[in-house]
């Protein structure tokens, strides 16, 4: 899994009725080459260090075009 500063990051929730899934964006990638761990702001402040599980996904943010 690689990722880019700004990009997305969800992470899926636990159980069916239980923890919801939570949604942040990616402040630092600690990992070579933009690899885990992220350092990631959820949408509610909360700063953490994220190890990815197979529950996660990256959503690539576009960057604009450059004339």
């Amino acid at each position: 899994m690689r990722a880019n500063v700004g990009d997305k990051i969800r992470i899926g929730g636990r159980t069916v009725g239980g923890i919801k899934g939570q949604v942040g964006e990616i402040v630092e990638a600690r990992g070579p080459d933009g690899e885990p761990p992220y350092l990631v702001q959820f949408d509610n402040g909360h700063e953490a260090l994220v190890y990815p599980g197979p529950d996660t996904r990256i959503v690539e943010q576009r960057k604009p075009k450059e004339n």
